[in-house]
């Protein structure tokens, strides 16, 4: 597992060194804003489609061999694109094929690397394993946005690319030396993964998450939130440069407390034992209320207090939210579940940008970030009741073995 954190926060560093010089790299080819924008919508569009089937693919496939395969090509696009930028031979369409392809590539690399890190460590560690996967995450992720200026100012654009190929070369690397602890959760593979008659049986993973009411309450407690909160880097920029009258400098401030929040919430994540759905429905209402206080600060100081908490919940929240996913479903059928929830998080990811920024434009930041705290609150206590109510229901129409007739009870015995 420490290898395995090592090799993924390597990884994580040269995909943000990566990302951070891509946008600069399309707007120099083309200088359109609107071309920046269409590159990562290229790059998200394959999961939207085809994150199904990469999670029946990780279910069926051993997934040590299919996280190296998958890293080991994500290294040859990076190192193609790379060369392509030193030879001064890249243009825009070949620069969206490669990021469709990169996207296509990721539908069966996310699950397969998710799960892979779960088989490190027992089954009653998962929760903690994932919290660390968090760390590692925001640690990489500020460790690439740091690098990328320096490699960019000092190497070129070119040397980034070439970093983030070196980095997915090294995780393939190590992925054939990791064993699974003892008593982690075993993937079944071979023809035991192939009784179905359905092949990779997509539709069971399809129909074990809409059967399932943890994993559908899940999804809409993390797509309310994703539509009108959490776009932070979107509305407090916006906030901090209009009503508060800051700078570029003052949203860096702000987008670094937004990531030290991150780190903390990680690591309070990792200490998550038992994770539950009702618990990511608090956090999120939590998150909320402190986006509405964040919407009516009236400076960038009081504004930097709010931001920190409001980082750390929705940290802790991701990270109980995502055991839940990855250790609900039966251990065969965790990469279809996990690929059914890529497809419908890639639904949130490219709608809630556009939706997000038309409500500010009707309403303001102040407005959007009050009335998207609002809507996440209501939605939330509004499920619960409801939830609290069926359950009353239920249990009310429960027979009492005191009320069982005695004619039945002989016919049973």
């Amino acid at each position: 597992m420490r290898w395995w954190s090592v090799a993924n926060f390597v990884s994580n560093a040269g995909t943000w060194m990566q990302l951070t010089v891509q946008n600069l790299l399309v707007l120099q080819i083309t200088g359109s804003a609107a071309a920046t924008g269409l590159s990562m919508s290229v790059q998200a569009a394959p999961a939207l489609l085809m994150s199904v089937l990469g999670g029946a693919a990780v279910d069926r496939w051993p997934r040590k061999l299919t996280a190296a395969v998958s890293q080991a090509a994500l290294a040859v696009i990076a190192f193609t694109t790379a060369t392509l930028v030193a030879l001064d031979r890249l243009d825009m369409t070949t620069l969206m094929v490669l990021a469709a392809v990169t996207g296509t590539v990721a539908t069966v690399d996310n699950p397969a690397c998710a799960l892979l890190g779960n088989d490190l460590v027992p089954a009653e560690d998962v929760p903690s394993a994932i919290g660390v996967g968090a760390l590692v995450f925001n640690a990489g992720r500020l460790a690439g946005a740091a690098l990328a200026g320096v490699t960019v100012g000092f190497l070129g654009t070119a040397a980034a690319y070439f970093a983030n190929g070196f980095s997915f070369l090294f995780v393939t690397a190590v992925i054939p030396f990791l064993r699974p602890a003892a008593g982690a959760v075993r993937q079944v593979t071979g023809r035991a993964a192939r009784r179905p008659a359905s092949g990779m049986s997509v539709r069971e993973g399809l129909a074990f998450f809409a059967r399932r009411p943890r994993l559908l309450a899940l999804a809409g407690v993390t797509g309310i939130s994703a539509v009108f909160g959490r776009n932070y880097g979107l509305t407090l920029a916006v906030l901090v440069t209009g009503p508060l009258a800051g700078g570029a400098g003052a949203f860096g401030t702000v987008s670094t407390v937004l990531a030290a929040g991150g780190i903390v919430g990680a690591v309070l994540g990792a200490r998550l034992r038992r994770p539950s759905v009702r618990l990511v429905g608090a956090l999120a209402a939590t998150g909320a209320l402190l986006q509405i206080v964040a919407g009516l600060s009236p400076s960038l100081a009081v504004l930097l207090v709010l931001v920190l908490p409001m980082a750390v919940v929705e940290s802790v929240s991701d990270t109980a939210g995502t055991a839940v996913l990855q250790t609900d479903p039966p251990a065969h059928l965790r990469g279809r579940v996990l690929g059914v929830w890529g497809s419908v998080g890639t639904l949130w990811s490219l709608g809630g940008p556009p939706a997000l920024g038309l409500l500010m434009e009707l309403a303001g930041p102040r407005g959007a970030l009050i009335t998207g705290g609002v809507v996440i609150a209501a939605s939330i206590a509004s499920g619960h009741l409801l939830h609290r109510r069926a359950t009353l229901a239920a249990s009310a129409t429960l027979p009492s073995k005191d009320t069982v007739p005695q004619p039945a009870l002989q016919t049973a015995a």
